[in-house]
Order: C-alpha cells, then structure tokens, then sequence
C-alpha cells in the first residue's frame, strides 16, 4: 500500500475539510476519529468512505485493536489509506492520536425522519453551542436509554467530529433528529408528549414532577437558556408544559447543561424503577 506523507496531498486536504460545517453540509461527509468511535459506526451501519491508517501509530499497545478495525472497515467496502506522520497530524483529534481515522456519510435526520420509541423520555436540547456538552449529553442518553434526543434550534451540529469523538461515538446508535422550536413543539404536542422544561426560575424541584414514560424534557442553550417559544405554546394550550429548577446554592447561577441534562435523565430513570 503507497504511502502518502504530505499534507497537501488533496485527499488529506479534503478530508481535513470536514472539521468545517460548510463542507459537511455540502457532502454529507464527517470524520470519525479513534478506534472505539469508528468501530460503533460500523456496528451501527455507517457507511464508511474512506479509512486513514498512520504508517507509524504512538501506541503499539493498540496494533491488534487497530488491526481488527482496518478489516472491518475495509469489509465493508471502504478505501483503506496509509499516510505518513505529517499527513497523519493533519486530521487527528489533538493528542488522542489512535492511528485511524475514517470518513463517513452521516448527517442529523430530519424529525420526519426518524422513529422514537414510546414509553420512555426524549430528550430536547435547544440551541446547545459546546461541542463537547452536546456529545456528554448523548452519552448519558444512551446510558439511560432514552427513546432518542431532538437537538433543536441550531446550535452546533450533531456531525461535527467534536462531537462524534465526545459521544464515544453513541451519536450513532442513538436516535437523533434535528428540528426548529416551532417543529420540536409541534412534534411534542402530536405525539402526546408532556412537555418538562429546566429553567432557572421553574416552579418545581426536579423531583417533584413525572419525568418519567412519554415525556420530552427540554433544556436550553448554556448562554440565553430556553427560548420563550415553548412558554408561548404553553398558554396558547399547544402542549402541556411543568418546569422544574435544580436547587443553587453556590454563586454559580447554572450547571454545565450537560450535568443538568444528567440529574434529570437519571431522576426519571429513578422514577421509571421505583413505580
């Protein structure tokens, strides 16, 4: 296998756009970066386009591991490329450099497109800016085994290789759909999903309402927290609407949206097991 070792080369160049969201809305391409991360996308039937593999990885403790993934890549049928240090530096996440990276086609669904399960909470995340808070929040929703997440109203995108690498890669096994406000209300209301938002001034403890069952909870962007759009549909009678506050008794005025995300996934998992 021919070794490329600059970083110019163009299919170096091309795959190192995809840390831009422009290219990946225009492709519908991302980059997966690390063994576990790539190997969840095969199990979950990615397609994988393009396999880079460094000529000379850091860690030889993970030869059999990055072995093992090569060939499951390649089998199923993507283009396995070895590239020398140089080109290798151009599309590796920082120090976490496991020797593979891969090319894969995977957008955010549409809300019409994908099917949550009943039964069990959807988890709403508004406007959610950080890279890696979103990523911690889909971890903990396959922990708990939510029916899926709706990321809604922007905020960053759920393809990005921050927050594939983030999620260890359960970005790709969880259901996951995109929407505006408007469509995530819609949605909530047509599907008969009590709507439980997180907000600094909520009228009830976490714990004090049903998270559990065919419930949306919703949480809002880290800097302007949760839009008045559900509030709004709230009184119009569109959907029905608690909110819940966790307790602050620090200076902090908020959590990290990740760890706020956490105490109440894990709350209605409490809930769901003590009924």
């Amino acid at each position: 296998m021919e070794t490329i070792t600059s970083p110019a080369n163009p299919r170096v160049k091309h795959a190192a756009a995809l840390r831009a969201a422009r290219d990946r809305r225009q492709t519908g391409l991302t980059l997966v970066d690390g063994l576990r991360e790539i190997t969840r996308a095969v199990a979950a039937g990615v397609e994988i386009v393009e396999l880079f593999v460094a000529a000379e990885a850091r860690d030889d403790t993970r030869a059999a591991d990055r072995a093992t993934c090569i060939d499951a890549c390649a089998a199923r049928g993507a283009e396995v490329v070895r590239l020398g240090p140089r080109a290798f530096e151009k599309l590796a996440f920082g120090d976490r450099d496991e020797g593979v990276v891969a090319v894969v086609r995977f957008r955010t669904q549409a809300l019409g497109e994908v099917s949550f399960p009943t039964g069990r909470p959807v988890l709403v995340a508004e406007g959610v800016e950080k890279p890696g808070n979103l990523g911690a929040i889909l971890r903990t929703a396959d922990a708990a085994g939510l029916a899926g997440v709706i990321v809604c109203a922007g905020g960053t995108d759920a393809a990005n290789p921050a927050v594939i690498r983030a999620s260890l890669g359960t970005v790709f096994s969880v259901p996951l759909a995109a929407a505006s406000a408007p469509e995530a209300i819609d949605w909530c209301r047509s599907h008969g999903r009590r709507v439980v938002a997180a907000t600094p001034e909520g009228r009830s403890l976490w714990h004090e309402v049903n998270l559990a069952g065919d419930t949306a909870i919703v949480v809002g962007s880290e800097a302007n927290g949760l839009s008045a759009a559900w509030l709004t549909a709230a009184e119009a009678g569109m959907i029905p609407l608690e909110t819940v506050r966790l307790p602050m008794r620090g200076i902090a005025d908020s959590l990290n949206v990740s760890a706020t995300v956490a105490v109440l996934i894990y709350e209605a998992v409490r809930q769901e097991l003590t009924r």
